[in-house]
This record gives C-alpha cells, sequence and structure tokens, in this order.
C-alpha cells in the first residue's frame, strides 16, 4: 500500500498555508444566531510587551483547543482576541529608549499579533480590541460617569502606597513584598486625594455569588472569599480616660471582654495625634510609627512575624468593667481591617499573649475549658477555644458561644456597642499619577468642585504627542491644552483631572465590548451581549484570582445596575492553567531560562509546539518544558503524515464501512470508535488534552500494527475510517496539518466546519470481556466471558474455576458477589 517516493513532511510551508487560507476566508468570524446554542470561549488578553513566552502560548493553545472542539460540537463560537494595551512597561520603556509609549505599544502589538497567527489560534480578528484606543476608553469613561451619577464613584483623601519611581499610587494588591510590581522599587506611605469605586456596595453580592459559581475552581473560591473577609462581631466603644472621646473597636470574640488588659491601635490611627499630646515620650513614638509604617509597606497587608508596640501614655476604660485599659501602638493592628484598634484579651488570643508576655501587661482568664482551670502565670499559650466564662461578672458560667448574643445585646442596650459584621475588602483607589492610562473625565472648578466632563464631549482623549519626562513624572499636568478646560456647570476656567485611571479598570470589562467592538453609540449593544454572555470558558493564571476576576466580578454587577446587562456573573467557567517551567523553576528572562516560542516554532512547527503543550501535563498543572518531549511530538506526527501518504491511494476513494465486517476489520472498526467515546469523555471533562491526546495515539499504534507487513491489512474503507477519524480527533490541537490531509482524503471545505465525528455504539461493543475473579477480595483468577453473560453463569463459572477452587478447598463459601462484567468475588471461610 505504499508510494514509491516518499512525501515529507514540512510545517512551515503547510502553517503558512493554512493560515493564509484562514485569513482570507474568515473561518473564524462570529455572528449571533438565535438558532443555535452559543459558546464564548475566552482567554485572559495579553498585555503587549513585546513578544510571547511560553505561558502565553499554553495559556491561548488551551483556549483555541475549547474552541475549535466547541465548533465541532456543533455550537456558534466566539472566540476574540485584543490587547491590554495602558499601562506603565511602556511609559518605563520609553523613558528608557526614547520610543513614546504609543509607538512602543503599537509596534508590539503588530508583532505579537503576528506571533498568534502563526501559531494558528482561530479567533475572530474582526472583534480585535486595543484598550488604549479611544473608540475603546469613550465608553469606559462613559461608565465612570455614569458610576459617579449613581453614587459608586467618590473622592477622598487618603494614605495610599505610593511609588517614587514609577510617580503613581499602587493598590494593595499591587505591592509585592514591599516594592512595586512592575519596577521593584521600595514603595512609601504618602497620603493624597483620589477617586475610589464603591466595590463595598456589592461585597455581600459577591460573596454569595461565589457559591454559585461551580465552573470555578475551589481554590480560586477560597481566595476570593478570604479577600472579601467577612466577620460577624460586635462593635464595642471604649472611653477614653479624662474625655468625652471613644474609641471604637471591632471583635468576633466578645465574650472575652471581660479579658481585656490593653487596647492596640494601628500607627495611623487617626486618633494617634491626640493620645500622644503632652506625652514626654511623644518623639518616640513618632520614630516608632515612621518604622512601622515602612515595614508595613514592605511585608505587604499580612500581619508583622515579631510583635512590637509602643506605649502611648493614654487609657481608655472597658465599658463592661470600669478598669482603666493603657492604650499601645502595635505593630500587628492594621487600619484598613475593621475600626484600627483591637482590645487585646493576651489569656485569648496568641497573638495578645506574646505581646503581654513581650511588655509585662496583665493575663486575665475569663474563658476555661471544660473540666479545667488555667492560671495566667502558667499558661504557656492562649487558650482560644469555646469553654465556660468565669472573671466575667453575671456572666460567669454562661457557655462562651452563647455569651457573644448576650454581651453584644449588654452593650447596644448599655449604648457602648452593637452586633456588626465587618469585609476586609475595601473601596477600590483607581487614581493613577501616570501618563499611559485612561484620563479620568473629571473638570476641577474652584466654585462648583469636581464636576464630570459631559458626555457629548467625550472621549476625553489622552494626548499622544505628549512628551514624556526623564524623571517619570507624568506630563499631563504641563500640557495646557489638555489641562485647560470649562467648567460643564458653570462655565468658568477649570481644569482637568490629570490622573488616568488604574489599568484593571479596562480589564474589567473588555470581555462585553468584544460583543459588538465597533458599535459606536454605546459600550456595547444589549441584544448582542444578551446573546453572548456570560463567557462560557475563561483561561488564565490563577495570579489574577483577587485583582482581575474580582474586579470583573464587581464591573459585571455595575453594567447590570446601569441597565447594560442581564447577567450577574461574567465567567460561567473558569480554568487556571499551570505555569510552565524549565528544570523546575518557573521560566523568566532573569533566570535565563525562556523558551523562545518563535525558534520553537521555525524548529518544529505550530502544531508540534501546540501538540507538546497539551500533552505534557493537564491543563490546570505545572508544565516542564522537556526537549525530548518535544522531539517526541513532532516524531509522532511525522510518522502520521508518512502512514498517511503512503495509504492514501487507497484510501482516498474507498467505499462506505460494510454493515458485516471481517475480524481483522472488525477489531480496527471497534478501536476506532472507542477512541472516540474516550477522548470525547476527556474533552468534557475538564479539557484533559493530555490524556485525549493518549487515546489518540494508541489508536494511530493500532493502525499502524494492523496494517504492519506481518498481518493481513484491514479493508481501505476501515482503514479510511480510522485515519479519518485520527484527523478529526487532533483537529483541535494540531489544526494545519489536519487540514492538509483533510483536503488530501477529498474534503472540499474546511476541518474547522466537520463536525465531530460520531460514534456507532454497537462498534464500540466488546465480543469478549475480562472478569476478575477473586477471593475474600484477592485475585485469584480472570476469565472471559460474553458481554452478555448473566451473574447465575458468571457465578457458575468462577465456582468451576480451579483456582477459586484451590482457595476455597476446606471452606464454607458464604456468600458470592458478582459485579456484572467485572468481577466475582467469593466470600469464604
Amino acid at each position: 500500500m505504499s508510494n514509491t517516493k516518499e512525501k515529507k513532511y514540512t510545517p512551515a510551508a503547510i502553517e503558512d498555508k493554512w493560515q493564509r487560507y484562514w485569513r482570507e476566508h474568515g473561518g473564524f468570524i462570529a455572528t449571533p444566531d438565535p438558532d443555535r446554542p452559543k459558546y464564548y470561549a475566552l482567554e485572559m488578553f495579553p498585555y503587549p510587551s513585546g513578544r510571547l513566552h511560553m505561558g502565553h502560548v499554553r495559556n491561548y493553545t488551551i483556549g483555541d483547543v475549547v474552541a475549535r472542539y466547541k465548533r465541532m460540537r456543533g455550537f456558534n463560537v466566539i472566540h476574540p482576541m485584543g490587547w491590554d494595551a495602558f499601562g506603565l512597561p511602556a511609559e518605563n520603556a520609553a523613558i528608557k529608549t526614547g520610543n513614546h509609549p504609543a509607538h512602543w505599544t503599537y509596534d508590539n502589538i503588530a508583532y505579537m499579533r503576528g506571533q498568534l497567527r502563526q501559531l494558528g489560534f482561530s479567533y475572530d480578528w474582526q472583534r480585535e480590541i486595543t484598550t488604549c484606543r479611544p473608540e475603546y476608553y469613550r465608553w469606559e469613561q462613559l461608565i465612570f460617569l455614569e458610576m459617579l451619577k449613581k453614587g459608586l464613584v467618590y473622592r477622598k483623601k487618603t494614605s495610599v502606597n505610593w511609588c517614587e519611581t514609577c510617580h503613581t499610587v499602587l493598590a494593595r494588591e499591587q505591592v509585592e513584598d514591599g516594592c512595586c510590581w512592575r519596577c521593584d522599587s521600595e514603595v512609601i506611605d504618602r497620603e493624597m486625594n483620589g477617586w475610589f469605586f464603591r466595590i463595598s456596595n456589592y461585597t455581600e453580592e459577591l460573596l454569595d455569588g461565589l457559591d454559585h459559581l461551580d465552573g470555578w475552581p475551589e481554590k480560586v473560591r477560597t481566595m476570593q472569599k478570604n479577600w472579601i473577609g467577612k466577620s460577624h462581631g460586635a462593635e464595642i466603644e471604649f472611653p477614653l480616660k479624662n474625655s468625652r472621646e471613644t474609641i471604637k473597636i471591632f471583635t468576633t470574640r466578645p465574650d472575652t471582654v471581660f479579658g481585656v488588659s490593653f487596647m492596640s491601635l494601628a500607627p495611623e490611627h487617626p486618633m494617634v495625634t491626640e493620645l500622644i499630646k503632652g506625652y514626654k515620650n511623644a518623639a518616640a513614638v513618632w520614630e516608632f510609627i515612621d518604622r512601622v509604617k515602612r515595614e508595613k509597606i514592605a511585608r505587604g497587608p499580612g500581619a508583622a512575624e515579631e510583635k512590637e508596640g509602643i506605649f502611648t501614655g493614654a487609657y481608655c476604660i472597658n465599658p463592661f468593667t470600669g478598669d482603666e485599659v493603657p492604650i499601645f501602638l502595635a505593630n500587628f493592628v492594621l487600619m484598613e481591617y475593621g475600626t484600627g484598634a483591637v482590645m487585646a484579651v493576651p489569656a485569648h488570643d496568641q497573638r495578645d499573649f506574646e505581646f503581654a508576655k513581650k511588655y509585662d501587661l496583665p493575663i486575665r482568664v475569663v474563658i476555661t475549658p471544660a473540666g479545667e482551670t488555667l492560671a495566667p502565670e502558667t499558661m504557656t499559650e492562649a487558650f482560644t477555644g469555646a469553654g465556660t466564662l468565669c472573671n466575667s461578672g453575671k456572666f460567669d458560667g454562661s457557655d462562651s458561644d452563647e455569651a457573644k448574643a448576650a454581651i453584644t445585646a449588654m452593650a447596644e442596650k448599655n449604648s457602648f456597642g452593637r452586633a456588626r459584621v465587618t469585609y476586609r475588602l475595601n473601596d477600590w483607589g483607581i487614581s493613577r499619577q501616570r501618563y499611559w492610562g485612561t484620563p479620568i473625565p473629571i473638570i476641577h472648578c474652584p466654585d462648583c468642585g469636581p464636576v464630570g466632563v459631559r458626555e457629548e464631549d467625550l472621549p476625553v482623549a489622552l494626548p499622544e504627542e505628549a512628551i514624556l519626562l526623564e524623571d517619570g513624572h507624568s506630563p499631563l499636568a504641563g500640557l495646557d491644552l489638555f489641562v485647560n478646560a470649562t467648567c460643564p456647570e458653570c462655565g468658568k476656567a477649570a481644569r482637568r483631572d490629570t490622573d488616568t485611571m488604574d489599568t484593571f479598570v479596562e480589564s474589567s470589562w473588555y470581555y462585553a465590548r468584544y460583543c459588538s467592538p465597533r458599535n459606536e453609540t454605546s459600550p456595547f449593544d444589549k441584544k448582542e451581549a444578551a446573546y453572548w454572555l456570560p463567557v462560557d470558558q475563561y483561561i488564565g493564571g490563577v495570579e489574577h484570582a483577587i485583582l482581575h476576576l474580582l474586579y470583573a466580578r464587581f464591573f459585571t454587577r455595575v453594567l447590570r445596575d446601569l441597565g447594560y446587562l442581564d447577567i450577574d456573573e461574567p465567567f460561567k467557567n473558569l480554568l487556571t492553567q499551570g505555569m510552565v517551567t524549565l528544570d523546575g523553576a518557573k521560566m523568566s528572562k532573569s533566570k535565563g531560562n525562556v523558551v523562545d516560542p518563535d525558534e520553537m516554532i521555525k524548529r518544529y512547527g505550530a502544531d508540534t509546539v501546540r501538540m507538546f503543550i497539551l500533552f505534557a501535563a493537564p491543563p490546570d498543572r505545572d508544565l516542564e518544558w522537556v526537549s525530548s518531549g518535544v522531539d517526541g511530538c513532532y516524531r509522532f506526527i511525522a510518522r502520521f503524515f508518512r502512514f498517511f501518504h503512503q495509504h492514501l491511494a487507497v484510501i482516498k476513494d474507498a467505499a462506505a464501512i460494510p454493515k458485516e465486517l471481517e475480524r481483522q476489520n472488525l477489531a480496527l472498526h471497534r478501536i476506532t470508535h472507542q477512541t472516540i467515546v474516550k477522548v470525547e469523555a476527556e474533552m468534557e471533562r475538564g479539557f484533559h488534552f493530555n490524556t485525549a491526546i493518549s487515546k489518540v495515539m494508541e489508536l494511530a499504534n493500532a493502525l499502524y500494527a494492523a496494517c504492519g507487513e506481518d498481518t493481513p491489512p484491514p479493508a481501505p474503507e476501515v482503514i479510511r475510517e480510522a485515519v479519518r477519524t485520527i484527523i478529526l480527533l487532533l483537529s483541535p490541537m494540531i489544526p494545519h496539518i489536519a487540514e492538509e490531509l483533510w483536503q488530501e482524503m477529498g474534503e472540499t471545505d474546511s476541518i474547522s466546519r466537520a463536525g465531530w465525528p460520531k460514534i456507532d455504539a454497537d462498534a464500540t461493543k466488546e465480543d469478549e470481556i475480562t472478569v476478575v475473579l477473586q477471593v475474600n477480595g484477592k485475585l485469584r483468577g480472570k476469565v472471559k466471558v460474553r458481554p452478555d453473560t448473566d451473574n447465575d453463569e458468571l457465578e457458575a463459572m468462577a465456582r468451576a474455576d480451579a483456582g477459586i477452587q484451590k482457595f476455597t478447598a476446606g471452606k464454607t463459601i458464604r456468600r458470592v458477589i458478582v459485579v456484572k462484567n467485572r468481577l466475582v468475588n467469593v466470600v469464604a471461610n
């Protein structure tokens, strides 16, 4: 069945041919069709940094396979791509190279677009968006103004994380080990005005919604729940000694309030100045505050490992006992959580226990475990569990869990406390003092204050001709043509806001803009959004669990409440792919362990790169880049290519499969259809591409063996069916070679429009199956039987088996357990 001249596999020529075909024929353009089920496949869009890395390639390959597979299953698939194009790297590059951020960004987009095309991704390029273009961000500015009208945007002075190198504010999540996540410079504390999105209005809804995201990894849902940080407890007011002021604290353990022996405040608590006024050690307190602020930024939002504090010289009064309580500043108290003040109960909180031991403060036991007594002088650690109250006045003997409500009720009755729920999640500060971002559409009038730009004056365009300053400061404040404006309300001379929005704003709603990216009258067409949204499968890194994914969920609800959307959640299913590693370490330019996608494509072809990335590991696990594995995938494709052309003349015009097949034909026919079943199952249960490819490889090996020189070959129609099935099953993974072979088989349309192979259920049934024979759960033999063998016959065969008889000799058979078509277990003693 072989040709005299062997055709060579040349991936470069084949891939170039089909990439041109897809571009010219618009094979992946999506349009709404109410008569077809839709499927929205989306990968997190890239920042145009200049070159794709292997993490990008893995992310987009996974998404492309999902999109191609769903098309084959009959879905109307939308699979868009765009560019998250604003951000600091463009400015930093401009300062270093003199290349304007706009030029740098657009050049990078052009190059990376070419890389994506080289990899054969099935994007609808007509839906491409670039977030730094006015036709995109004008709608973001409109949404900002509508949020402002709804009270979802406000301005306030606040303490912020400031990067002196980047000259901008950073969100708490953008500070990594005390350094800027972009430039790695030290972050300092600074107070300034900024704009905030009131994400706190949606805290409870965002939390409750996580319980309904069944298609999300539990790890991501847990991370978001922890970040939102809901706590039930009591807010209690401790009066300052010799003052009418009070310190408000929030506690989840009101049952321990009788054990308070000191008060801990965050160093930046607004009452500190008043507390230390006239105190002889005030200078030392200020020195402590400055040091702790620096250390807090360095370590991030978590608590300090070593507990440190300083006495303020002030006291407050425990409203339950009347005792004077010394007030300390402590490095582990967070101003952004609760009230920034913590009642300290050393006997029942380990952090307070360590602090009290260090500073020789009293320890008062107010809860004891059942049947035990605790003595402060012998305690080596705090008792933090539930128990019975003691030394707690009228609440002595109460169960600690029940006492929480009773003590809170007493505080409420006496007007010094109340039940309260708090959240760790803060409102989203979006002001950035950078140039390369979306201008905030606000005009500052000396009479009217901050006023929103009129809708008809949008977009407030970023002047792309601006020259960046060498020190990194934004040039916007010095551009008179940009800054000088007229107040929309009173008509007087005014100034534009020169801050730009956090770039996470752009990525919080881009998935909706994809639905109608050329719409010039609104952010997107509501009917088209209603058809396509939510995204059915979203794919990206787990590092975005808190920032991007939480903000996108918030924005979806905002757009719903503004009347644009009819959904609550943006992403129905989420797949977080693992990292690509080399020698056990994450690929990184700084580590010098980067594998260049361009070089791999040049050497092996895009299909081989795609296959290895899919075959080497499940998509949610880390993938180790191993050259031998890449070589193996190339050899598999090349071997199948050779086999195909060796048999093409015989199978190209082969007839349909006859109803009755001879044994050598029936075996290959059966394996072919069993493979379809297995691959389909792997694709449907979490996109296990690695095992799906493995099943196809098994079919290919069975095909090669059936057509070997030592056996009579199967009929041409059976070989054709197996070859055709392999091509179809692998076409989502290696689309270029699949298109080529599909065409050579005589098919006239693109394989991208071919359906998933149909399963012949009868063909998947085995003539014989193997049933395991056991005695008391241990393997003692095997027997081949017909699939329709009934249980009585299986039991009889087991009793007659020599192995079973050997291991039951001299014993009484108590019962026989038959699991049809799987095993027979004889229980004997």
